[in-house]
């Protein structure tokens, strides 16, 4: 369906701007200066909740597929030109790379927050707009740099390649913000007004919190760090080949329970999405055709995975397997029983990342169709079914098996799409559509009794931030399994019920699982032209919280998403985004 294609499609721009942050250094300097590479992770706390780190000037052929991917995505020669505002503190003029960076920056870099606190969601939205100011066209101003006393509590680290050039550097930065010497444990550094940090320490140029750069000290004076981290250490030792770029969460960083869950959004409802409270590392592999982003997670105890929403859960490909065939949009999900709770909220937490990046400005505007209206109104019926009572484990939970969420048709007048659940009670599920119809009623919606060809039970929603009516039944399959199904009109739920074809038998499956590699089955496929075609016969690409991302999604082909476990207690899911 159009409004959940659009969340699928922000699983591949959620982490865009950490994306294109690695894909814009690499793409754009000389290869490093000679002389020994320093791991920034060594000189990180082994306590930090959050930490991203790059090969920033690469050799070949990583730094041509970084070129390739950045300017591709980017529409821009020199595809790091704004993200070096990400450098720029209190004072800062414009930076140029070749005079300013390249004649000291070596071959890696970091960013990391500094202790469990600094990782809400407030402080990583912080750490986003830095990034964001530079990639999306944001403020071009200094006020928002997020370190200091009354923001995040971390710092960049780069690795240099001549110390000297890299601290004159620092000097004139922090002498531009208003800074002074200052010492911590016999090394020096300049602080200036506000908390922010400057100094060469070891051999990294450090720009941060003064807590910050005082535990990267720390660290260098001998206190455990992060790479020598066991959770991080394992997670990277799994890492795929060819990474460019790499965003690592600490167990359990933003609370007991895990974003998803407890209504975190952002990136950290997203982190918490992938992983619940265990340690995940997501690395960025480019190549000249497509993006990879592999989200590795420690497993819990050996236990399989419960399946649902970015789960490497073999029921969710299955599941896909088992949708319409010619479905552009296509997600298999897992014992949704267990899951569809945590499924819901994850949908809305993908939909805040791209709402956070469009900025404040776009909840003022208003149409006829809305994106947040569109998603709203499909959600509802979900959110309904996933309640968290005792009716509702009772009514719905109880006989919900795997199901699979799809669209097919290239424009709206032949626009299929649907919900389709497993039943693993008949007669539960049979009765599940009044009783679903009852409290999408009670919310404020239309509902009445319709009569809908091969299946046992039906009705109709009209739901507020909808143009048509939402079916709602319960039949079977052409194999006799009973099925529950939302959908767009009598043709989705036909469609979903007997399809023509599924697809597990298309070419659109088999192209998703062979760019996935790794013996992968896909339980997540979108075509983003399709997509992009259905959206901007309605408008939609006008709205506030989609706009900011065409110009980026017009650059992808498809997306397709799978997952595995790769052994040592390591659990994959890979997300692929094709480049045109």
């Amino acid at each position: 369906m159009p409004p959940t294609s659009q969340h699928e499609s922000r699983r591949s721009s959620s982490l865009l701007i950490l994306v294109l942050a690695a894909l814009a250094i690499a793409g754009c300097g000389s290869s490093h200066a000679s002389g020994t590479e320093a791991d920034p992770a060594g000189a990180v706390p082994a306590s930090a909740p959050l930490y991203a780190g790059a090969t920033v000037r690469p050799g070949e052929p990583l730094k041509a597929a970084a070129r390739s991917a950045g300017q591709t995505l980017s529409h821009q020669a020199d595809v790091y030109l704004r993200l070096l505002g990400a450098l720029q503190t209190p004072g800062s003029s414009t930076l140029t790379f070749n005079r300013d960076v390249a004649p000291w920056l070596g071959a890696h870099a970091a960013i990391f927050l500094s202790s469990p606190g600094a990782a809400s969601e407030t402080n990583v939205s912080r750490l986003l707009s830095l990034l964001q100011r530079g990639l999306l066209g944001g403020s071009t101003t200094t006020s928002a740099f997020p370190f200091g006393a009354n923001g995040v509590e971390g710092a960049i680290v780069l690795d240099t390649s001549d110390a000297t050039k890299a601290r004159s550097f620092l000097d004139a930065q922090a002498a531009r913000a208003g800074g002074h010497a200052s010492a911590y444990r016999g090394v020096s550094y300049q602080a200036a007004p506000g908390g922010i940090a400057f100094g060469v320490v070891d051999r990294f140029a450090v720009i941060g919190s003064e807590s910050g750069i005082r535990s990267v000290i720390d660290t260098t004076l001998g206190a455990p760090s992060l790479a020598h981290a066991a959770g991080y250490a394992k997670l990277l030792a799994s890492a795929p080949p060819g990474v460019l770029a790499h965003l690592y969460a600490n167990a359990g960083a933003y609370g007991s329970s895990g974003g998803a869950a407890t209504g975190s959004q952002g990136l950290p409802g997203l982190l918490s999405l992938l992983a619940g409270t265990r340690s995940v590392n997501v690395s960025l592999v480019p190549t000249a055709a497509s993006i990879a982003l592999d989200a590795d997670v420690l497993s819990s105890g050996g236990t399989a995975s419960r399946g649902g929403l970015l789960s490497p859960s073999p029921e969710g490909a299955q599941a896909l397997g088992e949708l319409p065939g010619e479905s552009w949009l296509a997600v298999g999900l897992g014992n949704v029983g267990a899951t569809l709770g945590e499924d819901v909220r994850g949908l809305h937490t993908l939909a805040s990342i791209g709402s956070t990046l469009a900025g404040s400005g776009a909840a003022g505007k208003s149409s006829s169709i809305s994106v947040n209206g569109l998603l709203g109104a499909i959600l509802a019926p979900l959110s309904a079914l996933s309640a968290n009572s005792a009716e509702a484990r009772r009514d719905f939970a109880s006989w919900m098996g795997s199901a699979g969420m799809f669209a097919s048709g290239s424009g709206l007048l032949e626009l299929k799409g649907g919900i389709v659940i497993g039943s693993k009670n008949p007669a539960l599920s049979r009765a599940a559509v009044a009783k679903l119809g009852a409290k999408l009623r009670e919310a404020g919606g239309s509902v009445q009794a319709v009569s809908i060809a091969g299946t046992d039970a039906s009705v109709a929603a009209r739901l507020t931030g909808l143009p048509v009516a939402l079916d709602i039944a319960d039949g079977r399959d052409a194999a006799g399994q009973a099925k529950f199904v939302i959908g767009l009109g009598e043709s989705s739920i036909a469609g979903a019920l007997n399809p023509s074809s599924t697809l597990s038998a298309a070419a659109s499956r088999a192209a998703a699982s062979a760019s996935l590699g790794e013996g992968i089955q896909p339980s997540l496929s979108l075509d983003f032209p399709t997509l992009l075609g259905l959206l901007e016969s309605v408008g939609l690409t006008e709205d506030p919280s989609i706009s900011p991302f065409v110009p980026y999604l017009r650059s992808l082909t498809t997306l397709a998403g799978g997952g595995k476990s790769v052994g040592a207690g390591v659990e994959r899911f890979r997300l692929v985004v094709g480049l045109r």
